[in-house]
């Protein structure tokens, strides 16, 4: 069995100082999918410690974004970003890593993707829309790939956008008036799962809902009343999801037991 975890940090060294190392050694996940590292190479390397294999691409913005894959299986490829030529505001949210899976015929590629938050009827919500152009594009590509023969995939991640009315415990009141919500956004998820053939393991197995969450803000009472949202996912090609056998949410006990606004999603498959 191959466990695999995602995760926003909301930044690497403030979620250590919380208490993800614990998290990590009672885990004990083969493969993390980490957003918002916010920090160079070096020190994310230094918070792992020894036995990962690590892909990381920081943002050329200073303290922003970030993303990195970390697996105790042997890497045989990276690939970093969607593209020559990224803007700064988007680089630090794509990085690919093909693994040899023992007992596996064909590779398995794994990615780690931190989609924008965009800000909606803004500028913001421009450079949103752009970045998931390419990640469209990237996805459509690898789901080919997938349906050849050629890899098993998934990818993991903070996507920033519901995709159903269970996925937010305010649905009426975020639906189509904030960013993660709007039916732009959603349409993109309606075509990777529908067109594209992406498995959103996390529903699959988690039960119809609502929930359950996997952000909640830092601010008054979200937490405690469980209100949050659903927009860190694991989807996985079919033959992958089709081995998939738990994917389950790991929300801390208590909100002074967080180490991040995030709670990892992990999934385990054959």
């Amino acid at each position: 069995m191959l466990t695999v975890a995602t995760v926003n940090v909301n930044g690497i060294r403030a979620a250590y100082k919380r208490g993800m190392g614990a998290w990590i050694e009672a885990r004990r996940p083969d493969v993390m999918l980490l957003q918002e590292v916010r920090a160079p190479d070096e020190i994310l390397a230094e918070h792992l410690g020894e036995g990962w294999h690590i892909a990381h691409q920081a943002s050329d913005l200073k303290g922003r974004a970030g993303v990195a894959v970390a697996s105790r299986l042997p890497a045989t490829a990276v690939r970093v970003g969607l593209g020559d030529g990224e803007p700064p505001v988007d680089t630090g949210r794509w990085v690919e890593m093909d693994l040899e899976v023992p007992g596996s015929t064909r590779p398995l590629t794994v990615v780690s993707v931190y989609i924008h938050s965009g800000t909606a009827r803004t500028e913001k919500m421009d450079l949103k829309y752009a970045h998931l152009d390419k990640v469209d594009a990237r996805l459509d590509e690898l789901a080919r790939e997938a349906s050849a023969g050629d890899r098993d995939v998934v990818v993991g991640g903070d996507f920033n956008i519901v995709h159903r009315e269970v996925d937010v415990k305010n649905w009426k009141g975020n639906h189509n008036k904030v960013a993660g919500a709007l039916d732009e956004e959603i349409a993109y998820l309606d075509r990777w799962f529908d067109e594209y053939g992406w498995v959103d393991v996390g529903r699959r197995l988690g039960g119809d809902g609502p929930g359950p969450y996997s952000w909640w803000s830092w601010r008054g009472k979200a937490f405690d009343n469980d209100s949050g949202w659903r927009i860190d996912y694991q989807l996985a090609t079919s033959r992958l999801a089709a081995g998939a056998t738990s994917a389950v949410v790991d929300r801390a006990p208590s909100y002074d037991q967080r180490f991040s606004d995030h709670a990892p999603v992990v999934a385990t498959y054959a």
